[in-house]
């Protein structure tokens, strides 16, 4: 699904990113983990051609994503509020999104009301523009916005965050069911260990911009992360 050959980013004469080879197949889920700095939101960026790599290149479905952009139109993400337009309504920005997929407003209303339990009677007729919006909701708006259209591909920077208890929750339901009712790649960076843990086949661990670890999840998984971390 995702193959990235000698993909570097340098900021400053500083390399924050150097992945020789990464390879992630089709129905994957994955979780990226990484302390602070560690390239995970610059890798993301990368993957979605929002930054320009140094070297390299990420291919998704063989089609190189700086080059040719068919891979947009099968893939879904969320990385922060620059995402989001925040002048809008959530109603207003899901069929902005959703028109963008060839939805009309029914079948947008019909998609997004699916999630009202993740939602928590917050998001949806509430008279409410995006950008006044606790960041926990705008982040539930740009989840939710990111998988209109039913993308093949989901990525997702940090998911969890600003999220109440409750939510983390209903968010790690969600993203279960779209694992398993639809195969779908997913690709999710997160600072949360075990819900991480929990919710992916396979993690991958960047440290100083490197992959340090590839791990086939496991019940010993999260044990020897934690080990890891707390060295």
């Amino acid at each position: 699904m995702i193959s990235i050959e000698n993909l570097s980013k340098v900021y400053n004469n500083v390399k924050v990113l150097d992945i020789h080879r990464l390879e992630i197949r089709r129905g994957e889920s994955i979780g990226l983990v990484g302390n602070n700095g560690a390239g995970k939101t610059t890798l993301f960026s990368l993957m979605l051609n929002l930054i320009q790599a140094t070297s390299g290149n990420v291919k998704i479905k063989d089609i190189e994503v700086n080059k040719d952009e068919s891979w947009k139109d099968f893939t879904g993400a969320f990385l922060d509020e620059s995402f989001l337009i925040g002048y809008l309504t959530p109603e207003e920005y899901f069929n902005f999104i959703g028109a963008l997929q060839g939805m009309n407003k029914v079948d947008v209303a019909n998609f997004v009301a699916q999630y009202e339990e993740f939602f928590n009677g917050e998001i949806l007729n509430i008279r409410k523009y995006i950008r006044d919006l606790s960041k926990g909701n705008q982040k539930k708006v740009g989840i939710i916005g990111a998988l209109i259209g039913s993308p093949e591909l989901i990525i997702l920077d940090e998911p969890f965050a600003n999220l109440d208890p409750s939510s983390q929750f209903r968010l790690k339901k969600l993203i279960k069911t779209l694992i398993e009712e639809r195969e779908v790649t997913i690709l999710i960076s997160s600072h949360d260990l075990s819900h991480t843990v929990e919710i992916s086949d396979r993690i991958i661990v960047l440290e100083k911009g490197k992959v340090i670890k590839d791990l086939e999840t496991s019940p010993e998984t999260l044990e020897e992360l934690h080990t890891l971390f707390s060295i």
